[in-house]
């Protein structure tokens, strides 16, 4: 078992960094909301924030996907995950606001 660590270079270190960091990015934004230490678009921007970094803190540390050493199928991972949030968060935004204006009526 260490020899296979030792051929991939993937430790514990790296899942226990990244579950750190993961907590971490997490209990920003509840804290946040639980406190109310900002104002609304703040806070709305802040947890935006986390989770962008947070998908990369999960992408590099328990995927092991980084841009320096990535062969072409894992930078075509990268860029299919990259459309798909990009779909997922922007048609909620959509739908949001179209709810939103459609209530207001």
């Amino acid at each position: 078992m260490q020899h296979e660590n030792a051929e991939t270079g993937h430790g514990l270190s790296p899942y226990i960094t990244g579950l750190v960091l993961a907590l971490i990015l997490t209990a920003i934004p509840f804290a946040l909301v639980a406190t109310g230490l900002l104002p609304k678009p703040a806070t709305l921007s802040a947890i935006m924030a986390a989770a962008v970094v947070q998908i990369l803190v999960h992408l590099r540390y328990f995927l092991h996907l980084d841009l320096k050493s990535t062969p072409r199928e894992n930078l075509l991972a990268l860029l299919f995950a990259a459309v798909l949030i990009f779909f997922m968060v922007g048609g909620t935004f959509w739908i949001m606001v179209d709810l939103h204006h459609r209530m207001m009526m």
